[in-house]
């Protein structure tokens, strides 16, 4: 896929003769001086009429994002052209090859940042916003991310809240469920005939990914953010107890007698499609495990299907990581230093901007000052965000690629079951061992 839209530029108009003169001799003359003129002093140089930003989204979230723009772009003149692919790092890799990246860049996560910056490939945007009152502003953990070697390199347009359980009201009332062990036995009982969970993993070339949202809600509920941390830095093997008992603990709501329609479903069903088991007649299932922007997709479902929803944050395992939260986000650089492109992702993390954003639904704001959200549901999620006692990124997403893409082939392995959970793990710790050498 083209990493963006064309630059259109604008020529400067070149003057013409006033006058002319009355003699062939003088006319070839004063034409020879105007042309060297106009050569040396007024030569047309390009004005950028468009920015080129290279993003992954798809639907509601460019008709929200085109939306927030709008004021920018009739305040500037400018046009803001988007360009959207799944597969953010080919993509972007590609125009750099080219030498023509976008202005701005969507980065499928904090590793891919890191080797941008040591490669030279972003703009430092510590003269570019204002680290003040960005500071100031942002939720600690979003600043930390975009933060390398002590730069500001990386922003988050929008923020999402990992690990929420969403469900319809009108089938079952969880209540708020202390402990995991709370929200699991009251899944699996008194609902004869409907399974627990729904589960999709498929997502095209990166099917696996929500499966390992759910690995590693339990590395961090389970273990803590130290073991979660190291993990992500490739200083935990994945054979090590903490992490097989994650999958172990995946494993029990992945089991054919309790999510609905066995493991082979949970295979074939592409994540943006596993609530639709919420609202069926009768309902297939009670709760599936999504990041807070499920709720455009339910949305979709319910078009479709009627009912409502509602959702419960991730229930705590051991008690001394209370409150633990895991977000992920819309992370961007600026990837060709032009006037424009600063101008824009100064507009993109400011205070009016986000809030037009959360205005659309389906996103959260990492700007804390931003408090007011079209719904009760996306309040309540923004609440999470900032006052969670523990927060983390989302893991699989920080780390090296080729340890990602091999962490979203073992979840589809291990509920496959084509493997012992020893040798997927052992594979692991093969791909852990050349993935960090190479990143």
């Amino acid at each position: 896929m083209d990493a963006g839209g064309s630059r259109r530029p604008i020529r400067a108009d070149v003057p013409h003769l006033t006058r002319v003169a009355t003699r062939f001799g003088t006319a070839l003359v004063a034409l020879s001086m105007s042309l060297g003129a106009c050569t040396a002093a007024s030569a047309p140089v390009p004005v950028a009429s468009e920015i080129r930003v290279l993003g992954s989204w798809e639907g509601p979230e460019i008709d929200a994002f085109r939306a927030a723009v709008a004021p920018f772009e009739k305040r500037t003149g400018l046009t803001v052209v988007v360009s959207t692919t799944r597969d953010l790092k080919g993509s972007l890799e590609r125009s750099f090859e080219a030498g023509d990246p976008p202005d701005l860049a969507g980065l499928p996560g904090p590793g891919y940042l890191l080797e941008l910056v040591h490669k030279g490939r972003v703009v430092d945007l510590a003269d570019v916003v204002d680290t003040g009152t960005y500071l100031a502003e942002t939720a600690p953990a979003f600043v930390d991310i975009g933060t390398v070697e002590g730069k500001l390199s990386g922003v988050f347009i929008k923020a999402t809240v990992k690990g929420l359980f969403w469900y319809d009201p009108d089938v079952v009332t969880p209540g708020t469920p202390e402990t995991w062990d709370d929200l699991q036995h009251q899944a699996m009982t008194g609902h004869e005939g409907i399974a627990p969970w729904c589960i999709g993993l498929a997502s095209d070339a990166s099917s696996g990914w929500p499966g390992t949202d759910w690995i590693e809600d339990f590395v961090l509920r389970q273990s803590g953010p130290q073991v979660y941390d190291d993990w992500v830095a490739g200083k935990v093997r994945w054979s090590s107890p903490e992490i097989r008992r994650a999958f172990r603990s995946f494993g029990t709501v992945i089991d054919d007698p309790v999510v609905a329609g066995g493991t082979d479903a949970a295979l074939r069903t592409h994540f943006s499609r596993a609530g639709d088991g919420l609202f069926t007649s009768p309902p297939e299932c009670l709760f599936t495990h999504q990041a807070s922007f499920m709720s455009t997709f339910l949305d979709e479902s319910v078009a479709r299907h009627g009912g409502r929803y509602d959702f419960i944050p991730f229930p705590d395992i051991e008690p001394r990581y209370a409150g633990a939260l895991i977000a992920a986000g819309d992370l961007f650089a600026l990837t060709t230093d032009s006037p424009a492109g600063r101008d824009l992702i100064r507009y993109l993390v400011s205070t009016e901007a986000q809030r037009l954003l959360v205005q659309h639904g389906g996103a959260l704001s990492g700007n804390l000052a931003v408090t007011e959200y079209p719904t009760d549901l996306a309040r309540r999620q923004a609440e999470l965000l900032a006052n969670a006692k523990i927060i983390r990124f989302d893991a699989s997403d920080s780390m090296p690629d080729l340890m990602n893409e091999a962490f979203w082939q073992a979840v589809l392995d291990f509920t496959a079951g084509v493997a012992p959970l020893d040798r997927i793990l052992a594979q692991l710790d093969a791909v852990q061992a050349v993935a960090y050498r190479q990143g």
